[in-house]
C-alpha cells in the first residue's frame, strides 16, 4: 500500500515492518519503554532512511537500530 507523504510515496508495509522489528529489539534491550506507544524518534529515523532509498525492511530496521542506539548513547 502506498501513501502520499509530501511529494514522495511511501510503502507503509515496509516502514511498518521495519519499525516493528526495530522496536521489538529495542524494547527487549530496554532502550525504549515496553508500551504500545510509538517511539517518534525511531519512526522518524526509519522514514528518513526509507526516503533516502533504503527499501529492504531488515536492513532498514538494522540501520535504524544502530543509529538510534548511537544517538542514545551520545546524547
Amino acid at each position: 500500500m502506498l501513501v502520499e507523504r509530501g511529494l514522495r510515496l511511501m510503502n507503509v508495509e515496509v516502514v511498518g515492518d521495519a519499525y516493528a522489528i526495530a522496536s521489538n529489539y529495542l524494547r527487549s534491550t530496554g532502550a525504549i519503554p515496553d508500551s504500545f506507544a510509538t517511539d517518534e524518534r525511531l519512526l522518524e529515523i526509519i522514514v528518513q532512511m526509507f526516503q533516502r532509498g533504503e527499501l529492504n525492511k531488515i536492513r532498514l530496521a538494522n540501520k535504524a537500530i544502530a543509529k538510534f542506539e548511537a544517538e542514545t548513547y551520545i546524547a
